[in-house]
């Protein structure tokens, strides 16, 4: 199993360009499968996730061709509608299939999807919002079978804003007579994007990025050609390692607005900023100051994606911080790692206080889920000495060449 090994102390520098977004490219792959015929799909991150999804794509019968950073997903001949368990393990977001399935046969059939270990994360509200649109839902050990006989239109009051709920009734009603109405939508980028991959192949939906969103189904979908925005956790996660190495970058293709949260944070400590179009340009010459709390909220608040990095570059920022996680219960896990390194963190059930210390050491630590990995990343490249990442597989879910891109910025890291 590989391993990072990072040199830390070394402040990075240089110029980055943001990668497509983990959280959209994966929805609007699945959402290839609701509408016969090739689909062109750009900007779309050589990781991990990406490729359990063409594995997903191959199995229910889409001719898949990847050209480097372009998907090519022929969805003609969709012979299956069954995702076995072997994938839905790898990768939690595979649960955006159901929707799109349904869309197509109006039956599908999976087990119950894996991915990190962040908590109770149940599809209950999924299946929830399916039985209100009137599919049928049987639970059998282990696996679940989705049929659509007739759909039901109406208001759907989803209990919290989750994003994957969202997802899943706009694919499925995308194609269903009458209206359909989600009521405390979720508001991510991530959303408005799938809306407008959906909208240009022929659907009629609107209120992506706001609470409510109107599906109006339509009988038919075409192929299109689209690209994916960037991922603005990736770029999050670039600014929280340059504030722990006290270095400076030049993000490029980022759209800012998606940012603005991030960018609060680090400007209340004391990070300089400027944005510029779709680049932002982040100098910390010096150590930071620590904000006094920061609480994890769905867009447009601080994202809880972004909330281990966060972790990892306050450690060594003046003065004491506290992090209030509302989202994942498990999201501290990190936490355990980072003191390894020598970090001052205090636990109490979802809440963090990190007391800043001069400098952290190098040490052998394990990655707990993909976004703790790149926070350990980020506490390496900071620390003074040598540091050993292992699980880095998480990292690869979510990150195209992670260490490739931290060496272009003079970062000392290398694969093991």
């Amino acid at each position: 199993m590989s391993k990072y090994i990072i040199r830390g102390g070394e402040p990075l520098s240089g110029e980055v360009s943001v990668q497509g977004a983990k959280n959209s490219v994966l929805p609007i792959l699945a959402a290839t499968v609701i509408t016969s015929g090739k689909s062109i799909v750009h900007n779309c991150p050589n990781i991990k996730d990406v490729e359990i999804t063409i594995e997903i794509l191959k199995c229910l019968g889409c001719k898949v061709e990847r050209q480097k950073n372009t998907i090519i997903v022929d969805a003609t001949n969709i012979t299956n509608y069954y995702i076995p368990q072997s994938l839905m393990n790898k990768m939690r977001s595979s649960v955006i299939f159901m929707g799109a399935i349904l869309a197509r046969l109006n039956i599908a059939k999976c087990s119950y999807p894996g991915g990190c270990e962040l908590g109770a994360r149940p599809i209950n509200l999924h299946l929830k919002s399916f039985r209100h649109l009137g599919v049928k839902i049987k639970e059998t050990h282990g696996y679940i079978t989705c049929e659509l006989s007739k759909y039901k239109p109406g208001k759907i009051n989803l209990d919290f804003p989750s994003v994957g709920a969202t997802e899943n009734i706009m694919l499925v009603s995308s194609l269903q007579k009458g209206r359909t109405t989600i009521v405390n939508a979720a508001r991510e980028p991530e959303i408005v994007d799938l809306q407008d991959f959906l909208n240009s192949m022929g659907a009629k939906i609107s209120g992506g990025g706001s609470s409510t969103i109107e599906i109006e189904g339509v009988e038919s979908l075409s192929p299109v050609e689209r690209n994916v925005i960037p991922d603005r956790i990736m770029a999050a996660t670039m600014m929280f390692m340059i504030a722990a190495t006290k270095g400076e970058l030049t993000l490029k293709n980022v759209n800012v607005s998606h940012l603005d949260s991030v960018i609060s944070v680090l400007g209340e400590c004391g990070a300089n900023i400027l944005t510029e179009n779709n680049k932002i340009h982040i100098k910390c010459p010096e150590r930071l100051k620590a904000i006094d709390i920061v609480q994890t909220m769905p867009y447009p608040g601080f994202p809880t994606d972004a909330q281990s990095q966060l972790i990892a570059a306050l450690c060594t920022m003046k003065g004491t911080a506290i992090v209030k996680e509302t989202i994942f219960e498990n999201r501290f896990n990190t936490a355990v790692e980072l003191t390894k390194m020598g970090a001052d963190i205090t636990l109490n059930d979802r809440v963090a206080v990190i007391k800043g210390v001069k400098s952290l050491h190098g040490a052998n630590v394990k990655a707990p889920d993909l976004r703790g990995g790149a926070a350990l990343v980020i506490a390496a490249l900071g620390a003074e000495g040598d540091s050993e990442i292992d699980n880095i597989y998480f990292i690869d879910r979510g990150y195209e060449n992670f260490d490739g891109t931290i060496r272009s910025i003079g970062g000392n890291i290398k694969k093991a």
